[in-house]
């Protein structure tokens, strides 16, 4: 499978193979969608916290006496039980909701949703974006020319720019772009992609995925 390679000035320059391994793996929809609930879950923080008997205001006076009254025994308004005491069996805020996955399920999730942008003709690849002048508007001229040529780029909200590493003329030029995410292939993960409508690789990027 080939894509075409770009130039800074959205110029078609060549044409790059796309690793078999990566971007021609069988689709696997549902071990995407564990890798992304596990994310989620993971960035999860427990907030509900109830107030036990220890934690409530009032009164630590017996109820009525132990005996004599035929009614249960009880030690404190502040006992669940009774209206205005404590919560029991609640949540303490110590909730853990931490999923796990193994790296082999993250590595085939990964290839699966790769393969699925690289079916639907939704990845370019641009032969080095490090040169690039690190301002907005020369981003901007850039993509505005990289749209003309794909319209399938053009109709995409979220863009995902994929680099081999840190770039601080890339983070500079697009940073302040809404819609675009800057990944480095160091955290690329099937969650990050999947947020994604388009994909845009340094060659680097891309040769480092083999």
């Amino acid at each position: 499978m080939k894509t075409p390679l770009y130039n800074l000035k959205a110029e078609v320059v060549g044409e790059v193979t796309l690793a078999k391994s990566v971007f021609d793996a069988e689709i696997k929809p549902e071990l995407v969608s564990q890798i992304v609930r596990a994310h989620l879950a993971n960035r999860r923080s427990a907030f509900a916290k109830v107030k036990e008997r220890g934690d409530v205001a009032g009164t630590t006076k017996k109820m009525w006496a132990q005996k004599g009254t035929g009614r249960a025994r009880h030690g404190s308004a502040k006992a669940g039980i009774f209206v205005g005491g404590g919560s029991v069996h609640g949540p303490q805020g110590n909730q853990n909701f931490e999923l796990k996955v193994n790296k082999k399920i993250k590595r085939i999730a990964l290839n699966s949703i790769l393969s699925q942008f690289a079916q639907d003709k939704k990845i370019i690849v641009v032969d080095d974006l490090g040169p690039i002048t690190p301002k907005t508007k020369v981003a901007w001229n850039f993509i505005d020319l990289l749209e003309k040529a794909n319209s399938l780029l053009a109709n995409s909200k979220k863009i995902g720019i994929i680099t081999d590493g840190d770039s601080e003329n890339v983070t500079r030029a697009f940073g302040n772009i809404a819609g675009f995410s800057l990944i480095s292939t160091k955290s690329l993960g099937a969650y990050e992609i999947s947020n994604q409508n388009f994909l845009i690789f340094s060659q680097k990027a891309l040769e480092s995925l083999k």
